[in-house]
């Protein structure tokens, strides 16, 4: 390692702290910011796509001159072999060194999302999959290629001999310490709006469908409406950190919408007219839209029990809630019904606040449906070793409250349990009931149902996330519903870039994960229906991974301790190829573990 400034040595690499934007700038009058003609560009009656917001991190100045740069000298070229990644020392900050079919390539060391270190992850093909939660990067632009998280990687040149090799100050601080860049947005340029486009929600699948348009050059109207009060947050914490606010869980700030002419519109219940393409908010405003992107999301499930006027009964669906069930259950009685993924993390979240927590399930272990008995098993005892109750097999009869105030919820088993607040996660339907009528097709569950370019029966009508099912190409094409946060934002993208005309669809292996106790359960793929479970590692020790399979495939994987393998599964999956049951009993699953990392 060499320091700052200090005179190279032959064959010692180097790195160019310099994003890859800062390229000799491009006539781009009626281009995207790909450099393809815009496919709007027919039909726009106003002008040039405009360039992104001037204050946009991502955009840097083209007239730096030698002395605003340093170089960094971080490693020998002997020290990394193909296929190898190493965090390197840049002084003011990390970066990611990568060694791949004999180039090198240096990015942000950091995973966007929720900050996951890119060395434990899985480098194949020219990007890097996060060990997390399985985001994937491009190695030579820092593009994001798969989700979740919102955010592109700073890349920095890599020469070699380093001779010359030069960073501003300024942008060596900002790239390393934020690990992060948006791509560059078009602006709204239009004056007439003949192109209106207008997203029901403003959740991952809407965000990333705005976000998705303005990156490829749309330059008409965006508007996001929603029912929430808050500009976009990442609902996914809101089970597992209860004392999050909606200010620490925003995704986008307001300031950054207006930036890039992304209108929201907040709690606002809307109605939808698809033979007069328009919506009409509930104060009466008609709103006239091109294209139409519905990504309403779930519901609680309605369920049947005495005393539903009770208070200090919650469905977790705002921060609001969330902080209300926090305040409430401590030192105090909390009963959780249901044991979906968010029942469980909500339980596991207030063991070190509620004096007790009990949890009812109405099946024999929580989770044996999606993750098999086995894992049920071991997940069961993780909680009860943390205090927590369990009453399987079990409904809720009443809920009995003292002057409107929750105090006991009896089951149908006839045990009574004292209960201070009470959460209720047992399971969504659809939020589809505004559409009955319009015209939108809807399945005999209540979901929309797309083609695999996202759209609905309707023209100009898109619809995405836990609202959807959509053909998966994983199971020859057939129509299913997979109501994971990655999953939404897939088919923000695909719906966006459908309706700029370009042919896409949702090939992505589904990701998923659960946060208890310290605890991470990672699972990718699409495991309904399988008809066995082949477990490798310790289940006692919670270091495993389980394969779920369907007939000699494996269709889905869980892991817990054992990264980044679900990420190295997703990866082969991900490429076309199968994994054959045969391929997993045997025992030894090296050849699926990355080992080019150090």
């Amino acid at each position: 390692f060499r320091g700052l400034f200090a005179q190279p040595t032959p064959w010692v690499l180097s790195v160019k702290v310099e994003l890859s934007l800062l390229e000799k700038e491009k006539d781009l009058d009626g281009l995207s910011p790909n450099g393809k003609a815009s496919p709007f560009a027919d039909c726009r009656p106003n002008g040039a796509l405009g360039h992104g917001s001037e204050d946009d991190s991502s955009l840097l100045p083209l007239n730096l001159k030698t002395r605003d740069y340093v170089e960094a000298c971080v490693c020998h070229i002997k020290d990394l072999e193909n296929g190898q990644m190493r965090e390197v020392d840049l002084g003011s900050g990390r970066a990611l060194l990568i060694k791949e079919h004999g180039e090198f390539f240096a990015m942000g060391h950091k995973c966007p999302h929720y900050g996951a270190p890119l060395v434990k992850g899985v480098l194949s093909k020219g990007h890097v999959r996060c060990p997390w939660h399985g985001a994937c990067f491009n190695v030579a632009t820092g593009d994001i290629e798969d989700f979740p998280g919102l955010d592109s990687l700073p890349v920095f040149q890599v020469t070699l001999p380093c001779w010359s090799c030069l960073v501003s100050h300024s942008l060596l601080n900002q790239a390393l310490q934020t690990q992060k860049r948006s791509k560059p947005m078009a602006r709204c340029s239009s004056v007439i709006h003949s192109n209106t486009v207008v997203a029901i929600s403003a959740g991952p699948a809407a965000l990333v469908c705005a976000e998705t348009l303005r990156q490829e050059g749309f330059t008409d109207r965006i508007v996001m409406c929603t029912m929430d009060r808050h500009p976009p947050y990442d609902r996914p914490k809101l089970s597992k950190s209860l004392e999050s606010t909606a200010e620490q869980l925003r995704l986008r700030s307001v300031d950054f919408l207006q930036d890039h002419d992304i209108e929201l519109l907040t709690e606002m219940e809307v109605t939808v007219d698809v033979k007069t393409r328009t919506v009409t908010f509930e104060d009466g405003l008609k709103m006239e839209y091109r294209k139409l992107f519905i990504a309403t999301g779930s519901k609680p499930k309605p369920m049947n029990y005495k005393g539903n006027e009770v208070k200090n009964v919650f469905h977790l669906q705002t921060p609001e809630d969330a902080n209300s069930i926090a305040r409430l259950a401590n030192n105090k009685n909390a009963v959780i019904v249901g044991t979906s993924f968010v029942g469980m993390e909500v339980a596991a979240a207030l063991t070190d606040k509620a004096h007790s927590v009990s949890v009812i399930g109405i099946e024999s272990l929580p989770f044996k449906k999606a993750l098999g008995e086995k894992v049920g098993k071991v997940i069961m005892k993780l909680f009860e070793a943390n205090r927590v109750k369990f009453y399987m097999l079990n409904e809720v009869s009443e809920m009995i409250g003292h002057h409107g105030q929750l105090k006991e919820v009896v089951l149908k088993s006839g045990k009574v349990l004292r209960a201070d607040v009470c959460v209720i996660g047992a399971g969504s339907v659809p939020a589809s009931g505004f559409l009955k009528q319009s015209g939108i097709h809807l399945d005999s569950k209540g979901f929309i149902t797309v083609n695999k370019m996202m759209q609905t029966n309707v023209e100009g009508v898109f619809a995405g996330g836990d609202v959807v099912t959509f053909p998966f190409p994983q199971r020859n094409n057939k129509k299913v519903n997979i109501p994971h946060w990655q999953m939404a934002h897939v088919h923000g993208r695909v719906a966006a870039l459908s309706m700029m005309g370009r042919a896409s669809e949702a090939k992505t292996v589904p990701y998923f994960w659960s946060a208890m106790f310290g605890k991470t359960i990672r699972y990718a793929g699409y495991g309904d229906g399988f008809d066995d479970v082949i477990i490798q590692g310790d289940l006692d020790e919670l270091r495993f991974v389980a394969f779920y399979t369907r007939s000699e495939e494996v269709v889905a994987v869980a892991s817990m301790n054992y990264d980044p393998i679900v990420s190295r599964v997703v990866e082969v999956l991900g490429s076309g190829k199968t994994i054959k049951k045969r391929d997993v009993e045997t025992g030894d699953i090296s050849w699926l573990i990355d080992k080019g990392s150090h």
